[in-house]
């Protein structure tokens, strides 16, 4: 079950990201996260992120911490 919901995640992550039409590397450099970082959240390599690391993608994303982790 915990492995589904953070899966889930990466793909939130993602469907915001060509929501609001950011490719991953515009996505990286706004959220001043490495490119891989972000590659690895949305596709499900990287099962646990920091919350510090999570808050700088919201804020990338123009959401809050709050949302994403819905």
């Amino acid at each position: 079950m915990e492995n589904s919901q953070e899966n889930q995640l990466g793909k939130k992550i993602k469907s915001l990201r060509i929501k609001f039409e950011l490719s991953q590397d515009e996505s990286t450099r706004k959220a001043d996260v490495p490119y891989m970082t972000l590659t690895k959240i949305e596709t499900g390599v990287i099962k646990k992120s920091s919350v510090f690391v999570m808050a700088k993608i919201a804020k990338a994303l123009n959401i809050t911490l709050d949302d994403l982790l819905k």
